[in-house]
């Protein structure tokens, strides 16, 4: 009888439940359910509806019965840093705030009097962003503390739903190193950083690895979906899922996404200031691997472009105006602040050109030749900064995720790095999902044989 594994990946515009199952050494993967996700205003805050993806979480669970496809584990992988508090009835305090919300400004200053940023990185290894959880509870902690005072609980996105699946609260390692609290060197929660920043320790739960078991589904989600499987950890930071799906064990790879995380896999983290100056972090992996890698805005600045286009153009007819105008020399920072939730992302990178001396695009395929070869122009910058940090020489770089399906994108990133691209899987994020609940069911030996079946069951396109 053929056994199916679900992964159910939600990202920050949509959600999806993939089945797999592996013949002969190849994974297959069937999409049976895809729902919407958006940020809402709530209370003057950017929020999630988390009691709508819950339900979209059942929904898809409902279409495997309907299928009579029944998996035997399930693993929920989201977007890192972002997190809800529990009292002590498991209620959620406050509202279910996103990363995107302006909160997090000035935090960093607040967090600077309780710690330095050159002492925190050299503790935890992970990059300064202004949306990291530890920004977030520190807005918390100034705005609402009494929600710290109440909290019981603190579980990342992924780890929530889990909960309110199985009735079970787990911390997942490479999510938590996302909240630059986890202490790199013991790979656990820095309990004394934690007690410096005046937050409670006992609110933060043991940290578990991917392919722990969470547990089976509660007596009422099996009787509303139709049937009981087990809930297990995969890498529960969608890249951190991604990653484990690049079909290779070395070389630079890129998650291309919403974001693009672009970076190479060691076994040791580099908390080094020299790595902090260069903005690279060091967020947990499988197994205790290190994603060392850095943040690059992506592919957020071509959808929202697009968005405020109202969508009348595909991406296909966008590729096309961009390369029509490649004669357009005006480059963006990518990962300038600007960028992270303007009001309006056209308007913003006008903005940022002007104020740097530059043309400003006035078509829209000088806007998006901008965007382009801004994007291609970091990842080759990037590249160059990987390769003098670790002193080696990486020929090929590997990407995965949505991103892979953009071949202009490709074709410029091989240009700007003067390396070979070799693009693909595109479903990265689920087949990593996946592969953790294979690796637990004893599918694979070990990880290079997990990744040795994708190289074989997925379309790779090479670009020089």
């Amino acid at each position: 009888m053929k056994k199916y594994y679900l992964a159910i990946d939600i990202g920050a515009s949509s959600g999806r439940h993939i089945l797999s199952s592996v013949e002969d050494g190849r994974i297959a993967l069937e999409e049976i359910y895809r729902f919407e996700n958006a940020l809402e205003q709530k209370n003057n805050q950017l929020c999630w509806d988390f009691n709508r993806l819950f339900s979209e979480i059942k929904n898809g669970l409902k279409r495997c019965f309907e299928l009579g496809k029944i998996p035997q584990s399930v693993g929920i992988d989201t977007w890192g840093v972002d997190f809800v508090l529990l009292d002590e009835k498991d209620n959620v305090l406050g509202n279910t705030v996103s990363y995107r919300d302006s909160r997090t400004n000035s935090m960093d200053l607040l967090v600077a009097k309780s710690i330095s940023q050159q002492e925190l990185y050299a503790r935890t290894g992970i990059q300064k962003q202004i949306f990291n959880t530890i920004y977030q509870l520190t807005a918390v902690k100034t705005k609402n503390p009494e929600y710290l005072e109440q909290a019981k609980s603190f579980l990342m996105v992924p780890e929530y739903f889990n909960f309110l699946l199985t009735g079970i609260k787990k911390n997942e390692y490479t999510n938590a190193t996302t909240t630059q609290l986890v202490n790199a060197q013991t790979r656990t929660w820095d309990y004394d950083l934690i007690q410096t920043l005046g937050l409670n320790p006992s609110m933060f739960g043991e940290i578990s690895l991917p392919k722990t078991s969470v547990g089976n589904l509660l007596p009422a989600i099996r009787d509303e979906v139709g049937f009981d499987c087990e809930v297990v950890l995969p890498a529960t930071h969608d890249t951190g899922s991604a990653v484990m799906a690049v079909p290779a064990n070395d070389g630079i790879y890129l998650s291309s996404g919403t974001w693009s995380l672009m970076g190479v896999e060691r076994m040791e983290p580099d908390c080094s200031e020299q790595s902090r100056s260069l903005n690279f972090t060091n967020e947990g992996g499988y197994d205790y691997r290190f994603r060392y890698l850095k943040n690059i805005m992506g592919l957020w600045i071509i959808q929202s472009v697009r968005r405020e286009l109202e969508k009348r153009y595909s991406f296909d007819e966008l590729c096309d105006m961009a390369r029509q105008s490649a004669h357009f020399i005006s480059r963006i920072d990518v990962n300038d602040a600007a960028f992270l939730s303007p009001a309006s992302m056209t308007q913003a990178i006008k903005d940022y050109c002007l104020k740097t001396g530059q043309q400003v695009p006035e078509s829209i395929g000088e806007l998006f030749a901008c965007i382009y070869h801004s994007l291609a122009k970091s990842y080759g910058d990037t590249v160059r900064e990987i390769e003098q940090i670790t002193g080696n020489r990486y020929p090929v770089i590997h990407i995965v995720g949505g991103g892979a399906k953009d071949d202009y994108l490709n074709s410029l990133t091989a240009q700007y790095t003067r390396k070979t691209v070799l693009a693909g899987p595109v479903e990265a994020t689920a087949i990593g999902n996946l592969l953790a609940q294979m690796l637990k069911d004893g599918v694979f030996a070990d990880l290079t044989q997990a990744r040795a079946a994708v190289a074989n069951s997925f379309e790779i396109k090479e670009f020089n």
